[in-house]
C-alpha cells in the first residue's frame, strides 16, 4: 500500500511533510529522533520545520502508523513497525536501540499479576545491556 493510501485509510489528509515522514520512517527500519528525521525529510522537501516534523510524527503515532518509544535518559524515537507488540533492548553505552520480538505462542507480557481493572492489548519492555561494539571497546579499555 503507498503512503497515500495509507493515510486515507487511517483518515489523515495526504501532504508533503506527511507523505516524507512516513517514507523516512519506512526506510530507515530504525528508531530514529525527530532531528535524525527532520534532517532526512529536508532532503526531501525544500524546508519544512522541526515543529511540522513533530506535528507530523504525532498525527502518524496517534493513527497507528508510527510508534513512539521513550527509553530513560534518552530523546523519544520513532519507528515505523506498528501493532506487533514488540520490545527494544537499548545499549547503556552507545545508545543503540535494537527490536526484540515478544514471546512466541502466547504473550506472558499481556498477563500481568494485577490488571486493575485495565483491558490490556499491548506491554512495553525495554532490556538494557551493551552492544557488541560496547563490550570490545570495554573489554579492550579493560587491558
Amino acid at each position: 500500500m503507498s503512503g497515500e493510501d495509507l493515510l486515507r485509510a487511517r483518515g489523515l489528509r495526504v501532504t508533503r511533510p506527511r507523505l516524507a515522514v512516513l517514507e523516512v520512517l519506512e526506510q530507515s527500519r530504525g528508531h530514529l529522533d525527530v532531528e535524525q528525521i527532520a534532517a532526512r525529510v529536508r532532503q526531501r522537501l525544500d524546508t519544512v520545520s522541526t515543529q511540522a516534523v513533530y506535528d507530523v510524527l504525532n498525527a502518524l503515532s496517534r493513527a497507528g502508523l508510527a510508534r513512539r518509544i521513550e527509553p530513560a535518559g534518552s530523546p523519544a524515537r520513532y519507528e515505523s513497525r506498528v501493532g506487533d507488540n514488540h520490545h527494544h533492548v537499548v545499549c547503556r553505552g552507545c545508545g543503540e536501540i535494537a527490536d526484540v520480538d515478544c514471546a512466541v505462542g502466547d504473550a506472558p507480557c499481556l498477563t500481568p499479576s494485577q490488571a486493575h481493572g485495565f483491558i490490556l492489548d499491548e506491554a512495553e519492555v525495554t532490556f538494557w545491556g551493551l552492544c557488541p561494539a560496547c563490550q570490545a571497546k570495554r573489554d579492550q579499555d579493560l587491558q
